[in-house]
C-alpha cells in the first residue's frame, strides 16, 4: 500500500487512489475516506463537480490520519473555468475540504459549455491560475484530465509548467494509446479512473475467470493490478468496507505477461470512451 511514483516536480504519489465519484450520499462519503484512510490508502481523489468536498474532508478528519501523510486530489468544476473563476474556487476548494493546501488540483474537463468555440484560449487562461495557485504553494502538483491529443498540443505549448498527471479513462478494452504516450513523453502520469468498468463483462469471460482462480484474486483485483503492471495510478471507489479492504489487496501477486497481453487484447462491449 506504500507503493509511490514520482511526479516531474520530485513530489510522490501513492499509486493506488480511493476515488468518490457518484459517492453523493454524505454518510456513505464520509465513512469510505475514513474507511479507505483507516485501512491503509493514503490518495484520496474528489473533484468539485462530485460535490462531495465537504464529505471528503470530514473522513479525512475522523479518520485520524495526519494531513501530510494523506495526498489529496481535487478537481476543477466545468462551470469554473478561466483565470478568474478557477483562482477564486481553488480557494473554495481548500475551504470545504478544510485544508491549506492540494497535493493536486486537475482541470476536471477541458471542452466545456460556454466554451465550445474558444475552448483553446479558455483551457490556456485556466491553466495560468493553476500555475500561479501551484507557485503560491496552495497546490503542490497541478495536472489535467480527460485530455486528449489536441487538447494537450494546444496546451503544452503555452505553459510554463508543465501538468503533472492526465488522469483518464483506462483499462482493458479503452487504451487511448496515443494520448497516454503524449502524456508520458511530456513527463506526466497516468491516472486511470473507472478503472473496474470491464467487471460485468468479464465475470462472463472463461479466461478470466480462471485467471481468478490461478491467483486466488477476485476480477476487480486483477484489473487494479494490471493498471499497477502498466504503470498507471488506479482510481477505485466502493462504500463497502470490506470492498474497500479486498481492493487494496493487489501489492503482493504479480500478473504473468501471457495473462497481461490477454488483457491488453480483450475486447469490450461496453461504450468506447466517456
Amino acid at each position: 500500500m506504500n507503493k509511490t511514483m514520482t511526479l516531474a516536480n520530485g513530489q510522490t504519489i501513492p499509486v493506488l487512489g480511493y476515488g468518490t465519484w457518484r459517492n453523493n450520499d454524505p454518510k456513505e462519503c464520509v465513512n469510505g475516506v475514513k474507511w479507505a484512510l483507516e485501512h491503509g490508502y493514503r490518495h484520496i481523489d474528489t473533484a468539485q463537480m462530485y460535490g462531495n468536498e465537504t464529505e471528503v474532508g470530514e473522513g479525512i478528519r475522523l479518520s485520524g490520519v495526519p494531513r501530510e501523510e494523506i495526498y489529496l486530489t481535487t478537481k476543477l468544476n466545468n462551470d469554473n473555468h478561466g483565470y478568474e473563476n478557477a483562482k477564486r474556487t481553488i480557494d473554495e476548494s481548500l475551504e470545504r475540504l478544510g485544508t491549506d493546501y492540494l497535493d493536486l488540483f486537475l482541470i476536471h474537463w477541458p471542452e466545456v459549455k460556454g466554451h465550445e468555440d474558444d475552448w483553446e484560449t479558455d483551457n490556456i487562461e485556466t491553466w495560468r491560475a493553476l500555475e500561479e495557485a501551484y507557485e503560491a504553494g496552495k497546490l503542490k502538483a497541478i495536472g489535467v484530465s480527460n485530455f486528449k491529443v489536441k487538447h494537450l498540443e494546444n496546451l503544452l505549448p503555452n505553459c510554463r509548467i508543465t501538468p503533472m498527471v492526465n488522469q483518464i479513462r483506462v483499462h482493458p478494452g479503452i487504451h487511448q494509446a496515443e494520448t497516454v504516450k503524449m502524456s508520458r513523453e511530456a513527463g506526466m502520469i497516468i491516472e486511470a479512473w473507472s478503472p473496474l468498468s470491464p467487471i460485468p463483462q468479464m465475470l462472463e469471460d472463461e479466461a478470466i475467470v480462471e485467471m481468478t482462480e490461478k491467483y486466488h484474486k477476485t476480477v476487480a483485483q486483477l484489473l487494479l493490478r494490471y493498471c499497477v503492471q502498466k504503470d498507471y495510478v488506479p482510481l477505485t471507489k466502493s462504500v463497502h468496507e470490506d470492498r474497500i479492504i479486498e481492493n487494496a489487496a493487489i501489492f503482493n501477486f504479480k500478473i504473468d505477461e501471457e495473462d497481461m497481453a490477454y488483457f491488453d487484447q480483450w475486447e469490450w462491449d461496453g461504450e468506447v470512451f466517456n
